[in-house]
């Protein structure tokens, strides 16, 4: 009973986004009732079918400026945090307690305190309202994270699995990729899709950095149903729903790796 009451209370707001985004009106209902007493699917037409004032596809535009810059970000900071995170874990060098401790700051800032700093290393840059420029800036503010939570991975890995393979004539490169890499999906998947929701969710920078419709991220597009005298409550509860399914898709797609424990057993003895 106690279960039913919890779930009930966690699926109760997004029953509410449901029914905003099926019920005609673009008003906001106060019933308590979650269910839509009429079930339309005109704000998600108006939501997928809306152009800009070139005849563009809009959604389709935003859509792809969003996956294009979540996986760019997913792969350049995973890529820069698997070898940052293997080098902290496995050598002994000057500055190593130094670096993670700054890293472990750096987490302490929100990002808009860099907002001013980073506008202005990206115009000197001429990468202003650009998707390589907005995810440049993601994978650098995830990195700090990816890092830590690799390393701390890493350190679970016993080193005999490399040093077995290293005997066996394995190049040092060869036991990292090999054996480290396969053993560590579980982190690589959880390091995978926080890089992409961090990038995928993120408004405040990408609104700030694009000024052009077309390149807009789904978050930035979104906030543009919400007018300064009137809020286009179906499309956004719409819109919100759209925006939310690829990253639903990805959490599934990744859930069996998303669990601990693929070291358990590697070492016997």
């Amino acid at each position: 009973m106690a279960l039913a009451l919890v779930c009930a209370a966690t699926l109760y707001p997004v029953l509410w986004v449901v029914k905003l985004a099926l019920s005609p009106s673009e008003s906001l209902s106060l019933s308590a009732n979650p269910f839509p007493q009429e079930v339309t699917f005109r704000h998600f037409a108006a939501v997928l079918g809306a152009s800009d004032s070139a005849g563009r596809w809009l959604f389709g535009r935003n859509l792809l400026a969003s996956l294009t810059v979540s996986a760019a970000t997913t792969i350049i900071g995973l890529a820069l945090a698997v070898t940052a995170a293997y080098a902290l874990s496995r050598f002994r060098f000057p500055g190593r307690e130094a670096g993670l401790q700054t890293l472990l700051i750096s987490q302490m800032f929100p990002a808009t305190l860099m907002l001013i700093p980073i506008y202005a290393i990206l115009q000197r840059l001429h990468l202003l309202n650009s998707l390589g420029g907005l995810a440049l800036v993601y994978s650098t503010t995830s990195l700090p994270f990816c890092v830590w939570m690799l390393k701390g991975y890493f350190d679970t890995i016993p080193r005999d699995l490399e040093e077995a393979a290293v005997m066996d004539g394995a190049a040092p490169w060869q036991a990292f990729v090999l054996i480290v890499l396969p053993l560590a999906k579980p982190a690589l998947a959880v390091t995978a899709l926080f890089s992409f929701m961090t990038a995928w969710n993120e408004f405040i920078l990408a609104a700030t950095l694009l000024n052009d419709a077309s390149l807009f991220t789904l978050p930035v597009a979104l906030q543009r149903l919400v007018g300064e005298y009137r809020v286009e409550w179906g499309k956004f509860a719409a819109g919100a729903i759209l925006v939310s399914v690829p990253v639903m898709g990805l959490f599934f797609a990744l859930q069996k790796h998303l669990v601990g424990g693929l070291t358990a057993g590697g070492v016997k003895g």
